[in-house]
């Protein structure tokens, strides 16, 4: 894919310091950090390397990368090397997908507490499918599930949910056999929007009471218990949305769709329209619509879409992809050799297994032939950041 005409890097390099200057004191350190790493990735500020064709000896120097999480320019090769981690777990069974999101009541409380909330939106919704699929009335077995967390909306307006990517059944009880869903049908969603309702209103209630939860601003007042509840009551009588989404076409869609979604950040450098120091506009999917042309272009002030971008930087060390039941992490690898051998599978062939490690350079840069004659393109420096090339080569247009 071509470089993008407008990154996100571009508006945070001519404007974001006037930004940090008008919001000196209301920003956190994670997000101060966020806007550094975007604005130096590929930039000569964290050095990198000159590579030279083999053929015609045409230079070009590649900058290294931020890679920052939540850095647009840094998910491709992020999400690869997970990709390739995830490629050997991939059953041959259907594959389901379910979206578990909070109220509009409780996004500002999340805001305000993203560990603690986001960490319980994880937790309850996990509970939730497992509760559910173990009940022998639905489909009494041990299900796995890998979940990915969103916080933003098209509009990058704050919208907390996680996407929950399952195989379309589990382990019996005893672990003999494997038991398989209804073809199309894994669990009914209004049964799982239930209890996934008293589940998180139960654990917001047991964070609030255990004083892990603060409140500024205009929800200062929800510190107090009676408050609090207050608050909560009418969430427990509404209907919570738990979308379940058609079923994957097989292993090689679930791949296509985590590739897009596991490393996706609150608005890609793709959507960009244009920026000036007064408005970026930027391209946006309308949901209300429900027949024709869902995309629109949305502009909004300058100050307020760096305002947007930040607002879904997660706490250092928050992990956004988890995994449970029987793809949990330290048990993964034995329970899908077992279940391998119930279904009397082997693994398809890694196809990435030979390919060279990443590194920490512009990966795609390594990658591309010589644009002069297409010849191979060997590195012959690398230099750290603070350091100047030897090299007088242009910079690839990768880097800037």
């Amino acid at each position: 894919m071509s470089r993008p005409r407008l990154e996100v890097a571009d508006i945070f390099r001519a404007y974001g310091p006037a930004y940090r200057r008008a919001q000196a004191g209301h920003l956190n350190l994670p997000q101060l950090k966020v806007m550094s790493a975007i604005e130096t990735c590929r930039t000569a500020a964290l050095g990198g390397h000159v590579s030279a064709c083999t053929k015609c000896d045409h230079q070009r120097i590649a900058y290294n990368s931020c890679r920052n999480r939540h850095c647009p320019k840094c998910q491709g090769a992020a999400s690869r090397d997970w990709m390739q981690a995830r490629m050997e777990d991939l059953l041959p069974v259907e594959y389901f997908h379910v979206v578990f999101t909070l109220p509009a009541p409780v996004t500002d409380i999340a805001y305000q507490n993203k560990a603690a909330v986001y960490g319980l939106l994880f937790k309850a919704s996990a509970q939730t499918l497992l509760t559910i699929a173990a009940d022998p009335k639905h489909l009494g077995a041990r299900i796995g599930m890998t979940s990915v967390l969103h916080t933003w909306g098209s509009a990058m307006t704050h919208h907390p949910h996680v996407h929950v990517i399952l195989p379309g059944g589990g382990l019996s009880p005893d672990g003999r056999r494997w038991v398989a869903c209804r073809p199309g049908f894994f669990l009914p969603v209004k049964v799982l929007s239930r209890l996934f309702r008293r589940l998180f209103l139960e654990g917001l209630g047991k964070l609030h009471e255990a004083g892990k939860l603060a409140f500024f601003g205009d929800l200062s007042e929800l510190a107090n218990p009676d408050t609090f509840q207050a608050r909560l009551a009418p969430l427990r009588k509404t209907d919570w949305i738990v979308y379940a989404k058609p079923p994957f076409g097989g292993p090689e869609a679930v791949l296509a769709y985590l590739s897009r979604y596991t490393h996706r950040v609150a608005i890609s450098n793709h959507r960009l329209v244009s920026a000036d120091a007064d408005t970026v506009a930027f391209r946006w999917k309308d949901y209300r619509i429900k027949k024709g042309d869902r995309m629109k272009v949305m502009r909004l002030p300058t100050a307020e879409f760096i305002r947007r971008f930040l607002i879904h930087v997660l706490p250092s060390g928050f992990h956004r992809i988890r995994h449970a039941g029987f793809l949990a992490n330290g048990i993964r690898r034995d329970r899908i050799a077992m279940i391998r051998r119930l279904l009397d599978s082997e693994p398809e062939p890694d196809q990435m297994a030979n390919e060279p490690p990443l590194t920490r350079a512009d990966e795609d840069d390594q990658l591309q032939p010589c644009p002069k004659c297409g010849g191979a393109m060997v590195v012959i420096e690398t230099f750290t950041r603070g350091q100047t090339p030897r090299s007088r080569a242009p910079p690839s247009e990768d880097a800037a």
